[in-house]
């Protein structure tokens, strides 16, 4: 129940902390130095970067309903061998967690696959159908750290008011799917050059950006704070930009794949790369990582989304969206972000632990001392060129296979315990 690891570059944005230390374990919490012993396991760490245990806000576990696509315990093993230590899940399961037996039962699941901490996210509506409000207070009081419709947006912008003034008494966060469904009207795709030449319906950018001016607009009349999920355009980031000035209760994230690929990933028909919100044009990646770097865009959260082998394995019209990201994602924000000098690794830290443990309400995401000690192990310069045969999951749908990353996760460490060694 003692660890020490030892000479690490420790990042703590909590406190702005940077530099070479060694880091203490006693009890599944972060101690003060003590002496090590026969009983202690010291790990070297030298060349390393020591962080807090990052967190996912944003995850499709897939339990209960679609255990072909993932399991709570698959998906946990995807995470830890990612480097995660917590992972919010969404509600588009089947029944959805639009109650609080569901959010229980996706707590005990969890814990009984004993790797991650899992933090259930309930839904907005009944259903998910946008209509009428669940039973968000039930909710809340079972465990659920958020509520959100995700994988469809709240198009009724009374529902979304009525859930905004509640959450604000609940002290919970909305985390909006912003889409507009009139809009994007059955696209599959980024409108744009390559939707034209692939003959393949789009999704235009505006589709994203009416809603997320529409949440912005209803966060600021309730003062409660809403989380844009997954934003992909220059438009959105600039709303969001705009709002953040203005001092509204606004947050957002971006995924790994929004800036990284464009919607030339499609090309060839690639039914992995489809997503949504879809892959978009040059400049909107460019401006999600401009949001990134200026802080905009606080959170980096993968929208791990996993399908079967057969699903993925049809025309593009008729393939479900998504892609896994949990085990891809340390390494993309390193070689796309902290490599190329976007961000520095302090900030990267950051974004993937204290700030969405912060939005969750969640006491994790900090190596302050007493604290939980889950604790990512990340070698800066360890390459790996991506299989989705050795993935930890179920999902095998990824863009990236075949693409050199530097920078991974060699250590996940869960309430003092190592989950996952490389």
């Amino acid at each position: 129940m003692k660890m020490i690891i030892r000479g690490g570059r420790v990042l703590d944005p909590a406190s702005g902390r940077d530099e070479t230390a060694d880091v203490y374990i006693r009890d599944g919490l972060v101690s003060g130095p003590f002496k090590a012993d026969k009983t202690t396991r010291v790990i070297d760490a030298s060349g390393k970067i020591v962080a807090p245990g990052l967190v996912d806000m944003h995850v499709h576990l897939r339990e209960p309903g679609y255990e072909a696509k993932e399991t709570i315990a698959t998906g946990a093993a995807a995470a830890v061998r990612g480097g995660f230590t917590g992972v919010a899940c969404m509600p588009n399961t089947d029944p959805v967690a639009d109650n609080r037996f569901i959010i229980e039962f996706i707590k005990k699941r969890a814990a009984e696959a004993d790797m991650v901490n899992v933090y259930p996210v309930g839904a907005v509506t009944k259903g998910s159908r946008g209509g009428e409000m669940a039973e968000l207070a039930d909710m809340r009081d079972a465990g659920a750290v958020a509520f959100s419709d995700d994988g469809w947006p709240v198009m009724d912008a009374g529902v979304m008011r009525r859930a905004l003034q509640y959450c604000k008494m609940l002290g919970a966060v909305i985390i909006s799917h912003c889409e507009d469904k009139n809009l994007a009207a059955g696209g599959v795709m980024h409108e744009g050059y390559y939707s034209t030449i692939l003959g393949l319906k789009g999704i235009p950018a505006s589709a994203e950006e009416v809603m997320v001016a529409r949440d912005i607009i209803l966060a600021a009349e309730t003062g409660c704070p809403v989380h844009i999920a997954h934003v992909s355009t220059a438009g959105s980031v600039a709303l969001v930009r705009e709002a953040k000035k203005k001092g509204l209760p606004v947050t957002a994230e971006a995924a790994p794949h929004h800036f990284t690929l464009t919607d030339r990933a499609v090309a060839e028909y690639n039914t992995a790369a489809k997503v949504n919100p879809p892959l978009r044009g040059e400049a909107d990646v460019q401006a999600v990582r401009e949001g990134l770097a200026d802080g905009t865009v606080e959170v980096i959260a993968t929208d791990h989304a996993p399908h079967t082998v057969e699903e993925k394995n049809v025309e593009f019209d008729l393939a479900p969206f998504g892609l896994v990201g949990l085990e891809t994602a340390v390494g993309l924000v390193w070689t796309e972000l902290v490599h190329t000098g976007i961000l520095t690794p302090l900030q990267a830290v950051a974004k993937l632990s204290l700030h969405p443990a912060r939005l969750l309400g969640i006491d994790r995401g900090t190596l302050a001392e007493g604290g939980a000690a889950d604790i990512t192990v990340i070698d800066p310069e360890l390459e790996e060129t991506v299989d989705p045969q050795h993935f930890a999951g179920k999902g095998r749908n990824t863009p990236f296979a075949g693409r050199k990353l530097k920078g991974l996760p060699v250590m996940t460490i869960v309430a003092g315990k190592v989950k996952y060694e490389r």
